[in-house]
């Protein structure tokens, strides 16, 4: 009979209603959750029988949720630079542990801190995943998510960095006087004769400890200057004399590096072996570029140091800093820096296909295609924006229109239900 089908579709009015209205409801809870995603409820016909004939049998609905995944929100400022947000596709590698054991989840929930062990996680209790970087600041990505690890930045509090390199602008006086006596390399570093410009710097070994490095300049003649860098005191190295580079710098007409004609030796990397037995990394040593005036120079001006920049030592307390490529890096108070994560923006072919988990993340699944892991701005991957949070993409206006709607329709649902009742009830009256 018709009429029951017309009653079974009020029923699956009603049901379909109550699942739009479960949709409207965890949308206006979640107004201000970072990051989140407004799930849209769209319906689709039931058919029992499409055929054209005198009667007609009711199918129904059937509501339709789809979550808004690829929507971006809006992105607001916060005052931790540890609050994280993309702009553009992509979602930040998570983990639901710290363990490399841990299942995987995606999110956009970028309000991360550091938790009792220093590991960053956010809101939801999801763990932040990155690429380590090696002391040259590099990584490779070959796709795996298993090569990623939770960031973690309190190991860095009371390590040591060692040097790597030494920049330096100096200014050598082209009138001085050129020594005309007899000239041995190693002769500034045995002390046997005197630079007629010198400067220190300090340098750091992987445990942190300090050294002395002079740089010693001596003029032989017209735009060529001696060049020794020794160790003081030169118990310090392993090198003879404590010399560990030495050579010619010559300079153009025009007062700037002649680095061609120059020893390649000063201009490379050095690489020091320390006697107390501490390892050490190649100091790149950053003394100018061929006919520039970034390092070192030769005018009338008095010699003298103009600026000078050494890395490394202890680390002590620091800030994070991330910038919009993902790389993250460790502030010291020292005002020197040190990159150690690079953080993977993960992308796929259809984000709105990916599967919901409690604490506003999601997991793959077939309908989202494969994941994708890349730096932030490549291979179509968002930027990371830092000191701001996402907003929710949820409208509070047009939820509460849905509202209305929804509620219109159900209580229209249960009309047809309660008609129906009557109508069978004229039925069964016919018998008396």
């Amino acid at each position: 009979m018709s009429l029951y089908s017309a009653l079974y579709a009020g029923v699956s009015g009603l049901s379909a209603e109550a699942a739009a209205m479960a949709g409207v409801a965890d949308n206006i809870t979640n107004i201000n959750t970072v990051g989140y995603k407004g799930t849209d409820t769209q319906f689709r016909t039931m058919v029992t029988d499409g055929k054209a004939r005198s009667t007609y049998s009711a199918g129904g609905v059937q509501a339709a949720p789809r979550s808004l995944i690829s929507q971006q929100g809006l992105l607001s400022a916060s005052t931790s630079a540890t609050d994280l947000a993309i702009d553009g596709n992509g979602m930040f590698v998570t983990r639901d542990g710290s363990g490399a054991d841990s299942a995987v989840s995606f999110t956009r929930a970028g309000s991360f801190t550091a938790d009792k062990q220093g590991y960053l996680r956010n809101t939801g209790g999801y763990y932040l995943q990155g690429w380590k970087l090696d002391n040259a600041g590099n990584y490779t990505n070959t796709g795996d998510l298993n090569a990623l690890e939770p960031v973690r930045l309190s190991d860095l509090t009371g390590t040591a960095a060692p040097t790597s390199k030494v920049a330096m602008r100096v200014n050598l006086q082209s009138t001085q006087e050129a020594y005309t006596g007899a000239y041995a390399a190693g002769d500034m570093a045995k002390g046997t004769l005197a630079p007629q410009f010198t400067r220190a710097v300090t340098v750091y070994d992987a445990q942190g400890g300090s050294h002395q490095l002079n740089i010693g300049f001596t003029k032989r003649g017209a735009n060529e200057w001696a060049t020794e860098i020794y160790a003081s005191p030169a118990s310090d190295v392993s090198a003879a004399n404590g010399m560990v580079a030495g050579g010619t710098v010559r300079f153009n007409g025009d007062g700037s590096l002649d680095l061609a004609g120059s020893s390649k030796d000063l201009f490379g990397s050095l690489n020091i072996g320390w006697t107390n037995g501490a390892g050490s990394s190649p100091i790149k040593l950053q003394l100018g570029d061929d006919k520039g005036l970034n390092g070192l120079t030769q005018f009338g001006s008095e010699s003298a140091l103009i600026s000078s920049s050494v890395d490394g030592g202890l680390q002590g307390a620091f800030t994070v800093q991330v910038s919009e490529s993902g790389r993250v890096s460790a502030l010291f108070e020292d005002g020197t820096s040190r990159e150690v994560f690079q953080l993977p923006i993960a992308t796929f072919p259809n984000p709105d296909g990916l599967t919901r988990l409690s604490g506003n993340a999601y997991a793959a699944s077939d309908l989202s295609g494969l994941v994708a892991i890349n730096e932030g701005g490549a291979a179509g991957a968002g930027k990371l924006s830092s000191n701001n949070l996402e907003a929710s993409t949820v409208d509070l206006a047009g939820e509460f229109t849905n509202m209305i709607r929804f509620q219109r329709a159900y209580s229209a649902s249960s009309k047809i239900i309660t008609t129906v009742d009557d109508m069978l009830q004229e039925v069964s009256n016919l018998k008396r």
